[in-house]
């Protein structure tokens, strides 16, 4: 790391919020802010565990770090209780965006399920489009502040339901609307993406993009379903993927050399060599892996996290916050984790999110635009140069 850098990256004065950064892992019923949740239940009679903002949070925050996926999944039953009318849906989708932006976040995909939001006699159709109002007002009046942003959904279809068609269907009708991507979601292990072949198969004839969930709580034949029945052209999460790495440390080199005890050679098997050769994304989340327990064989600790493994050994992987609210947590945060962890510097944390542009689920002119915005952000903080960089302008936007 130059001496530029070093000073950049521990002067009192840096804030990881200030680097412009691309959000791909991000769920909107997991973004909530305590104090909306608060009021929001208060409006509908929902019973909630803690009635005051910090509380509340710090609830959130305890239930989550539980080790384990499903309970995890408990906590969205008072965030989805909140997000049933149309008004409630712009408004948490608009504050999502906000705190996007407060993040230094400039492109965002929100994943969201909307089979969970017709409990007050919202459509799909509707659901979809009170979430894209919210977002575009949101969007519109940072960008009238000069904060670049655009934010694109993602709809989920639940593992467990049997509504994957329909949300497909759902998706394909607002292609160019707000919708960018599919995904499927929830309870992973006992419900492989094999279940959702139709819908996977309607979204591939329509060469419409999907990002799986997979390799978080289910191993690698998850991963493997994503990638020939999913045709996954991200996996969320797929943290797991780590499982088929191997490393013998000790022996000798190709050309016979001794190698130390420090030193290893990486054997890659048939999932992650095909991950890794073909650059698939991965959409992982630190903290959450942590809380759910999806890295536990590698260890407790964020120093025992495979990322680094994944990293070094060239894996395509992209940082994402996942559920901010459950985690505690921003992708400023999840940023500063890995620096604190692995010692990375502003070069590493540069690849990190220039994977994520490059693997943003828009048209190929709007990732151009990202990753030149990102690169001369980071040449001017390199530089020391305080000019400020050009937005990208809304018309050079084009949804996909």
């Amino acid at each position: 790391m130059t001496e530029e850098m070093i000073q950049a990256a521990y002067d009192p004065e840096f804030d990881f919020r200030d680097l412009p950064k691309v959000s791909l892992h991000d769920h909107l019923d997991g973004g909530l802010r305590p104090s909306t949740i608060i009021e929001l239940a208060a409006e509908v009679g929902h019973e909630l565990p803690e009635t005051d903002a910090e509380a509340l949070g710090n609830w959130f925050r305890e239930s989550a770090v539980s080790g384990s996926l499903p309970r995890y999944l408990e906590t969205f039953e008072h965030t989805l209780a909140v997000m049933q009318s149309h008004e409630a849906l712009i408004r948490v989708a608009r504050e999502f965006v906000e705190d996007l932006a407060e993040d230094g976040v400039i492109y965002g995909e929100v994943r969201y399920a909307p089979e969970q939001h017709l409990r007050q006699g919202l459509s799909l159709d509707d659901v979809v489009d009170a979430v894209q109002e919210g977002l575009d007002q949101a969007c519109e009046e940072l960008n009238s502040e000069g904060h670049p942003m655009q934010v694109g959904q993602l709809l989920i279809a639940m593992r467990h339901a049997d509504n994957g068609v329909e949300i497909a269907k759902l998706a394909l009708r607002h292609r160019g609307h707000g919708v960018v991507g599919f995904d499927i979601a929830g309870a992973e292990d006992g419900f492989p993406p094999s279940r959702m072949k139709e819908a996977f198969d309607l979204l591939a004839e329509n060469l419409f993009p999907t990002t799986v969930h997979a390799g978080e709580a289910a191993g690698l034949d998850s991963i493997k379903d994503a990638i020939l029945v999913g045709r996954a052209q991200r996996l969320g999460h797929g943290v797991r993927v780590a499982e088929d790495i191997e490393i013998e440390f000790g022996g000798v080199d190709e050309d016979g050399e001794e190698l130390g005890e420090d030193t290893g050679l990486v054997s890659l098997g048939p999932v992650a060599n095909w991950v890794r050769e073909r650059g698939i994304p991965l959409e992982i989340c630190p903290s959450s892996n942590l809380q759910t327990g999806a890295t536990a064989e590698f260890g407790e600790g964020i120093e025992s996290h495979p990322i680094d493994l994944l990293v070094q050994t060239g894996f395509n992987v992209t940082i994402s916050p996942d559920n901010r609210l459950m985690s505690g947590t921003t992708l400023s945060d999840e940023f500063e984790l890995l620096v604190e962890a692995f010692d990375y510097d502003l070069e590493d944390l540069l690849d990190l999110t220039l994977n994520a542009a490059e693997a943003a689920f828009v048209p190929l002119e709007m990732r151009e635009l990202l990753v030149e915005y990102i690169n001369d952000f980071y040449d001017h903080l390199l530089d020391g140069d305080d000019e400020d960089d050009e937005d990208f302008e809304d018309e050079d936007y084009e949804e996909n």
